[in-house]
C-alpha cells in the first residue's frame, strides 16, 4: 500500500464507466539519434520510414470498424500524398536530415489544423500529430512499446490518437484519461463504441501522475484519483460490485419487448454505424433498425460506391432484420463529414452550409445513385429511407418525386423495384416548428444536431459544453411538439440522437409523449431496463 497522500485529478467523461487498477503512464520516449547521411540516404531513409508506418496503418485498417477505417485511412492517404511529401525531400536535397525536416513540416502542419476555421479540421490535428510522431519513430528506429499492458492497467497520458487506441490491448488496459482531447473527438468516439471509460481534459501533468500507482478512473463523475485512501476504494469496490449487478440484471430486459409500468408499449430500435457489427447483435432484442448511417460506404477508398455495391449493402441490413422495419438515411455528408469530391471546401461554418439532403438535391448525379439502390432494396423486405436536415417541406416533395421517377424507371428496365417509407429527420428548428406542413411517411428526430441548432452551441466545441444541453426547455417543447404532431396524424415519431441512449434523458424523452427510440446497441439492454421502470 502507498504511504503517499490520495490525489484527485477533475476531468471531463468522454466515455462512461468505471475501473480500478494502475496507472500506465506514456512518456514522450528520446528516441535514438542517428548520425545524418548523404541527402541520396536521407531521402531513402524517409522512403522507408512512410513504408513502415503505412503499413503499420494497413494492418490497422484491416481490423478496424468502418468508421474507425476512415480515421485511419485519412492518415494512410496523406503518407502518399506528395503534396504533404515534396516539401520534406526538398529540405532534404538542401541537406537537411530527414527526422528534422520530417519533424519542423509536419509540426507546421499540425499548428496549421489546430488554428483552422473548420472545427473539423482542428479535429483532425490529433490525427496530423499522431501521424507525425509515428514517422519520426521510424526515422529514429523506435516503435510503438505501448501496445502490451499488464492486466488492470489504466492508459494515462498527454493524448491518445485513433490509431494508437486501436493498437492498444483494451483486454488488459481497463480505461484512460488523457490531458489533452475533447468528447467529441475521434478516441472518444471509439471508446465510446467499445464500452472503454475514457476520461480528456485531464487537469494533470507528467510529474503529479505516478507510473504503478493504484488509481480509480471515475468515468462517471469525471475524475481520476491517485493512491485512492482504503476508505476510497472500498467505496468504489462498492460501486463496481453495483454496477456490474446493474448490468446482469439490465440484461434479463434486453429480450423482452420494452413497456412502461404503466403498460405501453415503447419501440425501441437500434442505430447502425457499421453493418459489419450485425452478426454480433440479436435481431429477436430489439425492434428494428431505427437509423442507419450510410456514410460508411463514402467515407473510404475506393471513391463514391456505386449501385450495386450500396444495393448489397441495404439487401444484407433487411436480411438481418428478419422482416423488422430497417431505416435508412440518405447520405449525410457535410458539417463535421466532409467527403472528398463530394462536400464543399472552404465553408465558412459547414453546419449550417450545404449539407445533408442540401448536399444530395445539389448533387442529383450521386443522389440518383443511392434513390436507384434503396428502391431496388424495397422489394427485399421493410425499408423506410429517412432524409437527413430537411428545412422546408418542398426539399421532402422534391426526393418524392425523384424517387417516384427512379422506381419507374428501375421497373422500365426489367429491375425489381419499389416505393419505400419515405420519412425525415427532424433536427432543423423551423422544421420542428412547422412540423404540420411537412407530408412525410414517418418523422424521426435528430437530437444531437436539433440540440446544437437550438441552443445554438456547437456539439464538438468544448468551450460552450455547458450551454449545449438537451434539457434545455426549449429543446424538450420542440421534441414534444413533434411527438404531438405524430399522434395527431397517426405516423411515428421517433428519437435517433445520443439522447436516448442517456439514462440522464430518456425519462425527459418519455415526458414528451415519444413511444419509440434508436439507441446504440450496447446501450439497448439499459435503455429496455430504464423504459421498465419509467411511469
Amino acid at each position: 500500500m502507498s504511504t503517499r497522500p490520495e490525489r484527485t485529478f477533475p476531468a471531463q467523461v468522454a466515455s462512461e464507466g468505471l475501473a480500478i487498477g494502475r496507472i500506465a503512464l506514456r512518456r514522450m520516449r528520446t528516441l535514438t539519434a542517428i548520425a545524418k547521411g548523404t541527402p541520396e540516404q536521407e531521402s531513402a531513409r524517409l522512403d522507408a520510414a512512410c513504408l513502415a508506418a503505412a503499413s503499420q496503418l494497413e494492418r490497422l485498417i484491416g481490423r478496424a470498424e468502418e468508421e474507425a477505417a476512415a480515421i485511419l485511412e485519412f492518415q494512410a492517404a496523406l503518407l502518399a500524398d506528395d503534396e504533404l511529401l515534396d516539401p520534406v525531400r526538398q529540405r532534404i536535397a538542401a541537406g537537411e536530415a530527414a527526422a528534422v525536416a520530417w519533424q519542423q513540416m509536419m509540426d507546421a502542419q499540425v499548428a496549421d489544423y489546430q488554428v483552422a476555421e473548420d472545427e473539423y479540421f482542428r479535429a483532425r490535428a490529433l490525427d496530423m500529430a499522431d501521424l507525425r510522431d509515428r514517422v519520426a519513430e521510424q526515422l529514429a528506429g523506435g516503435g510503438d512499446d505501448d501496445a502490451e499492458a499488464e492486466a488492470g492497467a489504466i492508459y494515462v497520458g498527454a493524448d491518445l490518437a485513433p490509431s494508437r487506441f486501436l493498437e492498444l490491448d483494451w483486454e488488459s488496459y481497463r480505461g484512460g484519461a488523457v490531458v489533452r482531447g475533447s468528447s467529441a473527438s475521434h478516441v472518444a468516439i471509439l471508446a465510446r463504441a467499445r464500452g472503454v471509460p475514457l476520461l480528456v481534459g485531464l487537469a494533470a501533468n507528467e510529474s503529479m501522475l505516478v507510473d504503478g500507482a493504484e488509481a480509480i478512473l471515475d468515468a462517471e463523475a469525471g475524475q481520476l484519483i491517485q493512491d485512492p485512501s482504503a476508505e476510497t476504494r472500498v467505496r468504489y469496490q462498492r460501486r463496481a460490485a453495483e454496477r456490474e449487478a446493474e448490468a446482469k440484471l439490465q440484461a434479463t430486459h434486453l429480450g423482452k419487448p420494452a413497456m412502461t409500468r404503466a403498460g405501453e408499449r415503447v419501440l425501441t430500435y437500434i442505430n447502425v454505424d457499421d453493418p459489419h457489427a450485425l452478426p454480433a447483435v440479436d435481431p429477436e432484442n430489439c425492434d428494428g433498425v431505427g437509423l442507419t448511417r450510410t456514410e460508411f460506404m463514402f467515407s473510404g477508398e475506393g471513391g463514391l460506391p456505386g449501385e450495386g455495391r450500396q444495393f448489397g449493402a441495404y439487401k444484407a441490413l433487411l436480411l438481418w432484420a428478419k422482416g423488422r422495419p430497417v431505416t435508412i438515411r440518405t447520405l449525410d455528408a457535410g458539417g463535421d463529414k466532409p467527403i472528398p469530391g463530394l462536400t464543399p471546401d472552404g465553408e465558412s461554418n459547414p453546419f449550417l452550409g450545404l449539407r445533408g439532403l442540401r448536399l444530395s438535391l445539389a448533387r442529383p448525379d450521386v443522389f440518383r445513385v443511392q434513390l436507384r439502390a434503396l428502391a431496388r432494396a424495397a422489394v427485399e423486405g421493410d425499408l423506410k429511407v429517412m432524409l437527413p436536415m430537411v428545412t422546408r417541406p418542398q426539399e421532402l416533395e422534391a426526393t418524392r418525386i425523384l424517387l417516384r421517377k427512379v422506381v419507374s424507371e428501375l421497373l422500365a428496365e426489367g429491375i425489381p423495384a419499389g416505393m419505400p417509407k419515405l420519412g425525415m429527420m427532424v433536427e432543423v428548428p423551423a422544421a420542428a416548428l412547422n412540423i404540420a406542413a411537412f407530408d412525410a411517411d414517418f418523422f424521426s428526430i435528430g437530437s444531437n444536431d436539433l440540440v446544437q441548432y437550438v441552443t445554438a452551441a456547437g456539439r464538438d466545441c468544448e468551450s460552450v459544453r455547458d450551454l449545449y444541453d438537451p434539457l434545455e426547455p426549449g429543446v424538450l417543447e420542440l421534441i414534444h411538439r413533434v411527438a404531438q404532431h405524430g399522434k395527431l396524424v397517426g405516423r411515428e415519431v421517433s428519437l435517433c440522437g445520443d439522447m436516448a441512449s442517456d439514462p440522464r434523458y430518456l425519462p425527459a424523452l418519455l415526458d414528451t409523449g415519444l413511444r419509440a427510440v434508436s439507441v446504440a446497441p450496447a446501450r439497448l439492454a439499459r435503455a429496455k431496463a430504464q423504459i421498465s421502470a419509467y411511469g
